[in-house]
């Protein structure tokens, strides 16, 4: 692995950063004080903060990928997808409200979520492995929160910040993915009644269980793998969109059905 960060580095910067999402208060980018760190460096702090949750009696719910739309990858400016973990206290019930006054600058995304009926391990884990060892795919919707200042930083600063990882809503229907084409799966988000983004599964990496492959290659580097039963988010289907106190949004999937909440 290649690191530049000690282990109290890593410990410190991850229990900055978790006080910051924890505190609902922002901060400056990692890499303004650490500019030399690598990949290795911010992915062990994103475990570390990981493991700070589990110690403190959170579960780990599930996984989920980050940055795999051309149109997210264009909006923050980076060329490479990333990887965090969903704790049990960021799940909210379809329907429900989403409290914005623990959160900084809440943004949603739309995306398609897995449930893997057998375990997924890298390297060389590709679409067809993910498609014959997925249970079903099911509508989710993301709601991301920088803990960065101004939602200003860099890829590294990212995957360290658990990949912006706050909310999620899960909805809809199940689906087999033999009864759905991911690639062409339509979808449309509303806000307070009006469309705001459409978009297809294609958009990410061309197919939603091209970021489930990828996940379970990241995943091998580290020695660690998808088992049976995880829940994985895919990624954006579109651009981020910006939610505020009052906010209702309503997300439709062609043949999945929809996603609703309300912001306050």
């Amino acid at each position: 692995m290649n690191n530049t960060l000690n282990k109290k580095q890593i410990c410190d910067i991850a229990e900055h950063l978790e006080n910051a999402e924890l505190q609902f208060s922002d901060v400056n980018k990692i890499t303004d004080d650490f500019p030399d760190i690598t990949f290795d460096d911010a992915y062990n702090i994103q475990w570390e903060i990981r493991r700070r949750k589990i110690q403190r009696g959170n579960k780990i719910v599930g996984m989920k990928m980050g940055l795999t739309s051309w149109a997210k990858m264009a909006q923050m400016g980076v060329d490479t997808p990333v990887y965090g973990f969903l704790a049990d206290y960021f799940s909210i019930p379809d329907g429900g409200e989403v409290d914005t006054s623990s959160l900084i600058h809440p943004k949603i995304e739309a995306e398609i979520a897995f449930v893997t009926k057998q375990d997924l391990k890298g390297p060389g884990c590709n679409i067809a492995q993910v498609l014959a060892a997925t249970d079903f795919v099911i509508p989710a919707v993301e709601v991301i929160d920088s803990r960065y200042k101004n939602f200003k930083f860099d890829l590294l600063s990212v995957v360290a910040d658990n990949t912006s990882s706050a909310r999620f809503i899960c909805g809809g229907k199940m689906a087999n993915v033999n009864e759905i084409d991911l690639k062409t799966v339509g979808v449309v988000v509303e806000k307070n009644g009006e469309v705001v983004e459409v978009g297809a599964g294609a958009a990410v990496l061309g197919h939603p269980a091209s970021s489930v492959a990828m996940l379970a290659n990241m995943l091998s580097s580290r020695g660690e793998y998808i088992p049976a039963g995880s829940f994985i988010m895919t990624g954006g289907i579109t651009a981020a969109i910006s939610v505020s106190p009052g906010d209702n949004i309503c997300v439709k999937y062609q043949n999945l059905g929809s996603i609703s909440a309300r912001f306050i």
